[in-house]
Parts: structure tokens; C-alpha cells; sequence
């Protein structure tokens, strides 16, 4: 896993699952407690996602949200949207819209 900061941007590449869940906790938290406002998650080089990945981002959410941030998930792939519904973390997380080609 691969992880990168760009200004409140979180970057991610790889594959986001339980071995990388604990350095994406403390990157997410930290980036978290230096900015104030809207924390963005890029997952567009995310290439797998599993549960215990979505429950981080689920209570770092619930935790932004307490502390007065917002969370925004960016660049879900795929895989990433049909995990999102079929776990109804859907609901929880906030998803960036993918723009419309024109």
C-alpha cells in the first residue's frame, strides 16, 4: 500500500485490506488533526478493497464528523461502489460523484 499526502488529500495505491489497515489509520487520523474542514480519501489507485479497509474508513467518518471535519471518499473504482452497496457502508461513507464526460 502506498500512501501519499497531497495537501488534505490522502492518496492510496495498492491494495487496501487488513495488513495496510493500521498505517492508513494513522495517516488518515494524522492528516485529519492538521486540517480543519473536508479531508478527502483518493482511492482511484486502489486496485483492491476489503471489510476491515471499509471499517476504518467508516469510524474515521463517524470520528471526522464529532471533530467537526468531513470526510469525502474520491475515485472509487468499480469494485470499490459494489462493496460500498453491498455492505450498505453506502449509507456511512460519502462517496465523491465521478464527473460526467461531456
Amino acid at each position: 500500500m502506498d500512501i501519499e499526502t497531497d495537501g488534505s488529500t490522502l492518496v492510496l495505491a495498492g491494495d487496501f485490506d487488513v495488513r495496510s489497515t493500521m498505517e492508513v489509520r494513522h495517516a488518515l487520523y494524522e492528516l485529519l488533526a492538521l486540517h480543519d474542514g473536508d479531508v478527502v480519501v483518493d482511492l482511484s489507485g486502489v486496485d483492491s478493497i476489503d471489510l476491515t479497509a471499509l471499517k476504518v474508513l467508516g469510524v474515521a467518518t463517524r470520528q471526522a464528523a464529532r471533530d467537526g471535519h468531513h470526510l469525502t471518499l474520491r475515485g472509487c473504482r468499480p469494485a470499490v461502489r459494489r462493496l460500498l452497496h453491498m455492505t450498505r457502508m453506502i449509507r456511512v461513507l460519502e462517496v465523491e460523484r465521478a464527473a460526467t464526460p461531456a
